[in-house]
């Protein structure tokens, strides 16, 4: 255990940028879903309705997580290239769901006009949606060449926020079961799998690199440049930030290496904060149930903060990983359970009672 000294090191640019980005995507997320839903809402578009988990569900997503776990841990070299491929396409899907409001709002704005010009999938596509495909795909091929963290940032990011868009949460009662079974579940993979299996699962199968395809195609055709791109890659599942990021320094004598946050612990949150900001909405939409005081997504977004800041500064002290979802859990969920209580709200929310946004949101199998 490291003196408190240590926490300091908060201080240094990689820990600090960690904690805005995450903050900034998990909150993002939430008010993506929340804008996606009403655009779906708007445009009767059923085509792109959210997933709806129910509690079956909901049990099912920590079990299969596990398994999933194990099977990268023992097979992964196996299915990397694969894993890699799949990321490709689904990173490059999401973002553009991500970048697609940001093209219409400057086509709005500038009053260009957008012809359709193809179909495909069921979906007629604009010119400009055409181009906003391409420059995606040229993003993830730059990531597939270069490997470059901060691409495999701007993926990892788009993923979280699409998941967030898509896959919603009924109620409190549903999340906090799915919650709870989460909690468990990155205690146990991150803590005590090392008894059953030798290793820390979590960590071990989180710092893997796959293969990459690309140069595996490259180098059997012997094709020039070949020596331009990375063999193996970090997979967009996580974000990662360079240790010595502006020369900064961390305790322990990691001045090379990344500091990483996973995806789950952005998203799953995040699914958290998506389902309060909508209760936050249908609340301020009627008149006679309006919410007074602060909105419970504020409650949410600081609680998720300090849950990540107690996490990293478990880590600086004890200077070995940490399940993130240890610290976040109870400082997301905690209070909004006792804002909603005090504020005789807490059988609304736990049923989901009130009309949602996205109604049309279908409980769907996963």
């Amino acid at each position: 255990m490291g003196s408190l000294w240590q926490l300091v090191f908060l201080l240094e640019p990689a820990p600090i940028t960690l904690i805005i980005t995450a903050v900034a995507v998990t909150s993002g997320s939430a008010f993506r879903a929340l804008s996606h839903g009403k655009e779906m809402e708007r445009n009767h578009d059923l085509s792109e309705a959210s997933i709806t988990l129910d509690r079956s569900q909901a049990l099912m997503i920590p079990i299969m997580s596990s398994f999933s776990l194990i099977l990268m841990f023992y097979l992964f070299s196996s299915v990397s290239q694969f894993l890699t491929g799949f990321t490709a396409i689904a990173s490059a899907s999401s973002l553009f769901f991500c970048l697609s409001p940001y093209i219409n709002h400057l086509k709005s704005q500038l009053g260009l006009a957008d012809p359709f010009v193809s179909r495909c999938c069921s979906k007629s596509f604009t010119r400009m949606q055409g181009f906003l495909l391409v420059a995606c795909f040229g993003v993830v091929s730059a990531w597939l060449v270069t490997g470059h963290w901060i691409l495999n940032n701007m993926l990892g990011i788009s993923l979280c926020i699409a998941f967030v868009s898509h896959v919603r949460l009924p109620n409190i009662k549903v999340c906090a079961m799915l919650l709870g079974c989460l909690f468990m579940y990155d205690i146990f993979w991150v803590f005590y799998s090392e008894r059953f299996f030798g290793a820390n699962v979590m960590v071990s199968v989180a710092t893997k690199q796959a293969s990459n395809p690309v140069h595996t195609v490259a180098h059997s055709l012997s094709l020039p440049g070949l020596q331009l791109i990375t063999k193996k890659l970090e997979l967009p599942v996580k974000i990662v930030f360079p240790r010595n990021l502006l020369g900064g320094v961390i305790p322990g004598g990691y001045s090379t290496g990344f500091m990483m946050l996973g995806l789950g612990d952005m998203a799953i949150p995040g699914m958290l904060l998506a389902l309060v900001l909508s209760f936050d909405h249908r609340k301020n939409k009627d008149p006679v149930t309006s919410s007074k005081g602060h909105k419970y997504i504020w409650y949410a977004i600081c609680g998720y903060a300090v849950g990540l800041v107690t996490a990293l500064a478990a880590g600086i002290l004890s200077q070995s990983p940490q399940p993130a979802l240890l610290y976040l859990v109870p400082s997301t969920l905690g209070p909004i359970v006792v804002v909603s209580w005090i504020r005789k709200e807490l059988m609304e929310l736990w049923d989901g009672s009130l009309t949602n946004v996205s109604d049309k949101a279908h409980p769907t199998d996963v």
